[in-house]
């Protein structure tokens, strides 16, 4: 079993930044994949970015929402992944959720290839 707690969110103005935190425990695995998703009220859970890892190689993928402005990245020693979120829009106020693909690696950005979810943190982006 693996736990995940995000943490945060918050409230920014348009323009703005926030770093988002995902600290997992439990069990750990030398291949997989981890994503942070988001969901806006009155909308779908969408992929936003994920980053996966097997050996010495490390992938990074995103959604073309996000490019340019949000940053996936890792540190292992803590068993953490950060989401370093600039020039934020109102468009990407949602629930912020961290979710884990144990043994999978690449572009996975359904929802359902995804074996555990952490609670979802709120990021509120202001006009």
């Amino acid at each position: 079993q693996v736990q995940l707690v995000e943490s945060g969110g918050g409230l920014v103005q348009a323009g703005g930044s926030l770093r988002l935190s995902c600290a997992a425990s439990g069990r750990t695995f030398s291949t997989y994949t981890m994503a942070w998703f988001r969901q806006a009220p009155g909308k779908e859970r969408e992929f936003a970015t994920a980053i996966s890892w097997s050996g010495g190689m490390v992938y990074t993928y995103y959604a073309d929402s996000v490019k340019g402005r949000f940053t996936i990245s890792r540190d292992n020693a803590k068993n953490t992944v950060y989401l370093q979120m600039n020039s934020l829009k109102p468009d990407d106020t949602a629930v912020y959720y961290c979710a884990v693909a144990p043994l999978r690696l690449g572009a996975l950005s359904r929802y359902d290839e995804y074996d555990y979810w952490g609670q979802g943190t709120q990021v509120t982006v202001s006009s």
